[in-house]
């Protein structure tokens, strides 16, 4: 319960006001001592929500308080958006917290469900967005591993390879409820781009022509409905429905997944495709942040060598966790029919290979529509010149149709690699 008997949206004032209602927040602060000392920021650049950092510099502690509004944040009340979403976020990061020990999701701390509120960990600096970090050219030698052992370990767990199918339905029918943020990703991601709509920009008008080109692709057409089936059908496992680079706060030693506001049981190749595709287009962008000083080769190379260890070490976890499970609870693949060693090989490397064809599409998926959709990215973004960053955003273009046409092509993660070197 909160200091609130109904929705309000929080400003800076109104925050400190809120706190003191909640006594698992106000003690953390120590409200009521030196209350001099407690700052609140907001530090909210996403799309959609107000995020909060309220701090007491007297005790040296800190918290983050995320509210979602009724509407998009980025568009306005003109397209209005579920407040239940908090609620979903809340109980994902709880899961994904639990799955990984607390490694790489931050700790809840408070929800409010009048307020649609969460109070959580602050990331405390030299954390920052991993998007940031690829416009700036940093490298995190753990990246790869940290976001292989979140995606296997949150994606095994919360599959029928180790639950029952009673446990899995129960688990799925309670985030069924998140439908309506699974309407906006239907949308943006596979409607919008390939039809004219108000919300649609490009690089204009550089990209005019391969906007128009893209809208009337009859193949990329089929290959799209074919992925949308999938997100709108398969509750394969809990996925955090939105894992791009500005998803994924950073430091050298360290890797944190947030923002799970649109999490459900939906295909894993979801989440997977995400974080490969947004790692794509920080590569197609590299070409924009040359400067006197850098030429960004060697970073482009680090790039293709995070994607390529991504995958590879996401497979081996992912594989490791199924066969140590596989005598488990798990009614996906039943010990006593899938009782010897080869056909254990066979039907994993259907799976996996499924997986990877998957994981590319929608991968593509998302890249386009950050090209040519609603609300892009800021790797391409923060290129100033629009002929370079036309350039840019073309290369990434004509990949991503490229990977979505003929995913199923691509029998690993290093022909992707030279694929991109290609382009």
């Amino acid at each position: 319960m909160g200091a609130f008997l109904e929705f309000r949206p929080l400003d800076e004032g109104s925050v400190i006001e809120y706190i003191k209602g909640v006594p698992a927040l106000s003690s953390k602060l120590a409200l009521g001592k030196n209350e001099e000392d407690i700052t609140v920021k907001e530090v909210g650049d996403g799309n959609l929500n107000f995020v909060y950092i309220v701090s007491n510099n007297s005790v040296g502690y800190s918290f983050v308080i995320k509210q979602a509004l009724p509407y998009i944040r980025c568009i306005g009340e003109s397209w209005a958006l579920t407040k239940e979403r908090a609620y979903y976020e809340s109980e994902a990061l709880k899961e994904q917290g639990a799955i990984t020990k607390g490694q790489h999701v931050p700790q809840v701390y408070h929800y409010d469900h009048t307020m649609s509120l969460i109070a959580m960990r602050y990331l405390e600096p030299p954390h920052i967005i991993l998007r940031k970090g690829l416009i700036a050219g940093i490298e995190y030698p753990l990246l790869a591993h940290h976001m292989a052992h979140f995606m296997a370990h949150t994606l095994f767990f919360t599959s029928l390879l180790f639950r029952s199918t009673t446990h899995h339905k129960r688990h799925v029918a309670k985030f069924c409820g998140n439908a309506a943020m699974c309407r906006h990703t239907e949308q943006v991601v596979f409607s919008d781009p390939y039809q004219i709509s108000q919300y649609n920009h490009w690089t204009s008008p550089y990209l005019d022509h391969d906007a128009e080109v893209l809208r009337h692709d009859n193949l990329l057409k089929l290959e799209v409905a074919d992925l949308k089936s999938k997100f709108c059908e398969r509750a394969q496992a809990l996925i955090h429905g939105d894992l791009h680079t500005s998803s994924v706060m950073v430091t050298h030693d360290s890797t944190q997944v947030i923002d799970p506001e649109f999490a459900f049981y939906g295909p894993m190749g979801f989440d997977i495709g995400a974080f490969l595709g947004n790692l794509i287009l920080a590569y197609f962008s590299q070409d924009g942040h040359v400067d006197q000083l850098n030429d960004r080769k060697s970073y482009k190379e680090w790039i293709l060598k995070t994607i390529e260890d991504t995958w590879n070490l996401f497979y081996n976890k992912f594989i490791a966790l199924w066969d140590e499970h596989k005598d488990g609870a798990g009614e996906a693949y039943l010990s006593a029919i899938y009782d010897n060693p080869e056909l254990q090989l066979l039907v994993q490397k259907r799976y996996m290979t499924d997986l990877f064809h998957d994981s590319l599409g929608f991968g593509a998926a998302k890249m386009i529509r950050r090209i040519v959709g609603v609300a892009h990215v800021e790797d391409f973004e923060s290129i100033t010149d629009a002929v370079k960053r036309a350039n840019c955003e073309r290369r990434a273009l004509d990949f991503a149709k490229t990977l979505l046409k003929d995913r199923k092509k691509f029998e690993g993660i290093t022909e992707i690699v030279s694929a991109i070197q290609e382009f």
